[in-house]
C-alpha cells in the first residue's frame, strides 16, 4: 500500500515534534487511549461496514493526536480555532435549552449571556465564552459530515472503476480526526468545569491539582499498559444507525460527563497511583469502550448514509429564505 507507511512515519515524528516543542500543552487522553479507542473502533466494523478501513488501521491509530497538535501557541489562528474543540464544560451552559444544532447560534448565545451578566457576575462572565464551554459535539458532527462526503467520493470511484487509494487515505483520515473528538468525549473530564482539578465549591475536598488530568489519562493508562485486546470485548454490538445523531452524541457526552466525580472520588485515595486498583481500571475500560462504539458507530453509519442518494430536498441552511435563516448568523440551524 504506497504512501501509508509513508504518512504514517511522517505523523509520527510531527507528534514527537510537537511534544518537544509545547511541554505545557494538555494533551486529551494521551496517545495510548486514543489510539486503542480508533483502532478498537476499525476492528470492530461488521463485515457490510467499510472494512478498507482496517487496511489502514495502525495508520488511523498512530495520527490519532494529530488534531492536539493543531492547539500550540505558535500557531495562534489553530488554537484559536481548535482549542474549543476538544472540551464540553456543560455547567458553563446550563442556561441553554435546548442546545442550538449550529455552532455559530450556540456561540451567539454564549455571547449574549455575557453580555447579560458582565456587570452583576463578571467573575461568571470571563468563562462565559466559546474557549471555556468546549465546541466538542460540533466539531464530532463536523468531522462526521467530511467522512460522508470522503465516502461518497470513494464509493464514486469505486463504480467507475478508478483508483481508489487516495480516497481511502482520505477517508482514514477523516476517520482518525473524528476518532480524536469522540475520544476526548469519552474522557470524562473533557466534559465538565472540573476538567483540571475541583473549581468552585468544594465542600467534599476534592482536589484541585491541574495534574488530576493527565494522571487520569496519560500516566495510569500507560502505568496499566492498556492494549486493544482489553477493550475489543467490551465493545457493544453497533447501535445509534437511525435517529437524531446529533441528539446521540449530546447523551454520549452527558454520560461520560456523569463519570467525573467518581474520577475524584477515586483520585482521592491515590487509584490512579496503583496501576492495580481494580475500580479505577473498570473505569478507564469501560470509558474507552465507550469512545471506541461511538465512533465506530458513527463509522459505520456515514458508510450507510454515502451509499444512500443524497437528498435534495432539504433546504439550504445557507439560504436566506429558508425559514429558520437567522441573519446573524447568516446561517439556519442543521435539521440532521
Amino acid at each position: 500500500m504506497p504512501n501509508v507507511r509513508t504518512a504514517v512515519i511522517f505523523f509520527g515524528v510531527s507528534l514527537a515534534v510537537a511534544f518537544a516543542v509545547a511541554p505545557g500543552q494538555a494533551w486529551a487522553w494521551g496517545k495510548r487511549a486514543h489510539a486503542v479507542i480508533n483502532r478498537t473502533a476499525i476492528a470492530s466494523l461488521p463485515g457490510d461496514g467499510p472494512v478498507f478501513l482496517r487496511k489502514y488501521m495502525d495508520y488511523i491509530g498512530d495520527t490519532s493526536t494529530v488534531p492536539d497538535t493543531w492547539r500550540s501557541v505558535s500557531e495562534p489562528f489553530s488554537k484559536i480555532q481548535e482549542d474549543p474543540n476538544h472540551g464540553w464544560f456543560r455547567e458553563q451552559f446550563a442556561f441553554i435549552d435546548p442546545i442550538p444544532r449550529s455552532r455559530y447560534e450556540f456561540i451567539l448565545a454564549l455571547h449574549r449571556e455575557y453580555l447579560r451578566i458582565k456587570d452583576t457576575d463578571p467573575e461568571t462572565a470571563q468563562r462565559t465564552n466559546v474557549r471555556w464551554t468546549g465546541t466538542l459535539p460540533y466539531a464530532a458532527m463536523e468531522s462526521y459530515g467530511r467522512l460522508i462526503a470522503g465516502m461518497r467520493l470513494l464509493r464514486k470511484a469505486e463504480a467507475e472503476g478508478t483508483d481508489t487509494r487516495f480516497l481511502e487515505q482520505v477517508c482514514a483520515f477523516h476517520v482518525s480526526q473524528l476518532g480524536h473528538y469522540v475520544g476526548d468525549g469519552a474522557q470524562p473530564l473533557h466534559g465538565s468545569i472540573h476538567s483540571d482539578g475541583w473549581r468552585g465549591d468544594n465542600p467534599k475536598g476534592y482536589t484541585r491539582d491541574k495534574a488530576i488530568h493527565g494522571r487520569v489519562e496519560s500516566q495510569f493508562v500507560d502505568a496499566i499498559g492498556l492494549e486493544d485486546a482489553r477493550i475489543l470485548p467490551h465493545i457493544p454490538a453497533v447501535r445509534r444507525q437511525r435517529g437524531d445523531l446529533f441528539e446521540s452524541v449530546l447523551t454520549y457526552l452527558d454520560e461520560s460527563g456523569s463519570h467525573v466525580e467518581t474520577i475524584y472520588q477515586l483520585d482521592q485515595r491515590n487509584a490512579f497511583g496503583n496501576p492495580q486498583d481494580e475500580p479505577a481500571n473498570a473505569l478507564i475500560v469501560q470509558q474507552v469502550a465507550a469512545g471506541a462504539a461511538m465512533l465506530r458507530d458513527m463509522v459505520q453509519r456515514a458508510w450507510v448514509e454515502s451509499g444512500q442518494v443524497p437528498r435534495e430536498d432539504l433546504p439550504n441552511p445557507l439560504d436566506p429564505k429558508n425559514p429558520a435563516y437567522n441573519p446573524e448568523t447568516g446561517s439556519a440551524p442543521a435539521l440532521r
